[in-house]
């Protein structure tokens, strides 16, 4: 996670409630959308936490990290897109170059869905040289891509059209976000409905999550959807406006944006953040707030 901006204090108890009421009274169009799409499937800590631990061996076996232009990294991109090849997405790897050393994102696109409507969920793979980053953002990665493999086991139809990311050198200052958003011509961004970003998804002590408000698009419908799947949990919120993480490269680029953080941890850039700095239930549980988001967005047919 790059920091570039203090996280407001205010907590979002009622309009966390009046979100989920407004949620709950959607157009008749809407709800006969997502009653042909199944119930999201809940998600187990089986599902998401081997990832985690694949992530921490290949920093064990590459000097303890996998940061950008490292074997580390690239040992990374190769696990997620095996798994992504296996499970059916078609996937590409975009090349970038940064400080003299190549670098990869890697894009999933799962078949199906309006190709002019496009839901992006995404999170950064690459950690720091100080260690192997398996909060920062082993956590995110690995809750994106247990809920890339969830579509693919559920055999999803949505009626957007679904594709994941994960971007390389961000801990060096959004690099591969940014070179992946600068390279979109004009009719692509806005074929992009929203971005999920996920950063830090399985921070210890975690208390309440950080949802992303889009400072430019006000509420998103992603924002009230993520709000609400909390809420119906009596998980606390509050709002981060959009800064400091891949997302903020897509707000950039005025594309609407939402997700959320569990906050930063005491190893943030450190050698200790390896697999006992996450807590395997707050990975799972937002692992599963992806997964219940992401049904319900798909779900729902464009309003323009």
């Amino acid at each position: 996670m790059t920091i570039r901006r203090t996280l407001p204090g205010l907590a979002v108890g009622a309009l966390v409630m009046s979100l989920s009421l407004a949620l709950s009274a959607g157009p008749a169009t809407t709800a006969s959308a997502e009653a042909r799409v199944p119930a999201a499937p809940a998600v187990s800590e089986q599902q998401v936490m081997p990832h985690l631990r694949a992530l921490q061996r290949i920093a064990d076996r590459n000097g303890g990290n996998r940061a950008h232009g490292t074997k580390g990294y690239a040992q990374s991109v190769a696990y997620v897109k095996s798994a992504l090849d296996r499970a059916g997405f078609r996937t590409r790897l975009v090349p970038f170059t940064h400080d003299g050393a190549p670098g990869n994102n890697l894009i999933a696109d799962w078949p199906g869905g309006d190709p002019d409507h496009v839901l992006l969920t995404g999170a950064h793979l690459d950690s720091v040289k100080e260690g192997p980053g398996i909060n920062d953002n082993g956590s995110g990665s690995a809750a994106v891509l247990a809920t890339a493999l969830q579509v693919a086991e559920s055999g999803l139809t949505p009626e957007r059209h679904l594709r994941f990311a994960w971007w390389g050198a961000e801990e060096q200052g959004l690099i591969g976000s940014e070179s992946y958003v600068s390279k979109l011509s004009g009719a692509d961004r806005r074929r992009i409905d929203v971005y999920l970003n996920f950063d830090q998804a399985g921070s210890r002590n975690t208390r309440q999550w950080l949802v992303v408000h889009d400072d430019e698009h006000g509420e998103t419908e992603a924002q009230q959807a993520f709000e609400a799947w909390f809420a119906e949990r009596s998980i606390p919120t509050f709002d981060i406006g959009v800064g400091g993480s891949d997302h903020e490269s897509f707000g950039n680029a005025g594309i609407p944006s939402s997700g959320f953080s569990t906050g930063i941890s005491d190893c943030i850039h450190e050698a200790c953040d390896n697999l006992a700095n996450v807590d395997p239930k707050t990975e799972t549980t937002s692992t599963d707030a992806i997964v219940g988001v992401l049904w319900k967005l798909a779900a729902t047919a464009p309003r323009h």
